[in-house]
């Protein structure tokens, strides 16, 4: 009887040793289960945790890396204080803890090895109804170490000019299309675009589209967050405008950069 205890017993410990192994190795091998990354800035108190994270990419280049962090350290400063402000005029909404606010730095494209689109996504929760979360754009001139706009792809960008009209016109194309993909048709309505306006500062968040072309942009993305051209529950939307749209009004260097077709997925990606 000792006998076939001391066996059981071996091959229960054996079996559960098996076991162990086949997690550590699923853990080591998936992403998901491997350590959360470390927060490139943070602000922690009992009345807010925020952090910011810089992608692999921005870290490799200095100035830009340093232009993001210095922007979402403000940004957790202006949130830390808000949250502070929100406590003491009103404590009972922190009865479930402080807020929570999260920053994401993200290279989207480089393009002729010289512009950089970084997208910009936010989450924050303040124990309303359901948290939120916002997404603009940064363009980067790596040859000057600076954000630069659009405007020097196009020969004009006036407000109510022919580029932002026709712009404008692409885009809500652009998102009637994606609203008919996911069977959302009834808010692809002007009340719902109206805030879609044929201004560069109104038009949605900008981006240089990848391409099938080395070194070239196949357009303009447009970034919207939840709220923006939809109700909350359809989430970000992202309205592509192809370079041939925009090849009349393009300046030398626009037509310089811009070329190809976007690739196959991106807009997959990016929704």
């Amino acid at each position: 009887m000792d006998i076939e205890v001391t066996y059981h017993r071996a091959n229960v410990r054996a079996g559960l040793l098996a076991s162990l192994s086949a997690v550590a190795a699923i853990v080591l091998a998936s992403p998901a289960l491997a350590a959360d990354p470390k927060p490139d800035a943070v602000v922690k108190n009992r009345n807010i945790e925020a952090r910011v994270f810089l992608d692999d990419k921005i870290k490799a280049d200095a100035p830009l890396a340093a232009d993001c962090l210095a922007e979402g350290k403000k940004w957790l400063d202006k949130n830390a204080a808000d949250a502070a402000a929100s406590r003491k005029e009103d404590p009972q909404f922190f009865r479930d803890g402080g807020w929570d606010f999260e920053r994401k730095y993200s290279i989207r494209s480089v393009v002729a090895d010289r512009y950089v689109s970084v997208l910009r996504n936010d989450y924050m929760d303040t124990h309303g109804a359901h948290p939120n979360s916002d997404v603009n754009t940064i363009l980067w001139d790596k040859s000057e170490s600076k954000r630069i706009s659009i405007r020097p792809f196009f020969t004009e960008t006036a407000d109510n000019g022919a580029t932002m009209k026709a712009m404008v016109k692409a885009v809500i194309a652009s998102l009637r299309t994606e609203k008919k993909k996911r069977d959302t048709s009834e808010t692809a309505t002007n009340e719902w675009f109206k805030g879609v306006e044929p201004s560069l500062l109104k038009i949605g968040a900008a981006t240089l589209a990848p391409s099938t072309e080395p070194g070239k942009s196949s357009g303009l993305t447009f970034h919207y967050p939840p709220y923006a051209v939809g109700p909350y529950a359809e989430g970000q939307y992202v309205a592509f405008v192809p370079w041939e749209t925009l090849k009349p009004y393009l300046t030398p260097e626009g037509a310089r950069i811009f070329g190809g077709a976007r690739p196959k997925g991106d807009a997959d990606e990016q929704q």
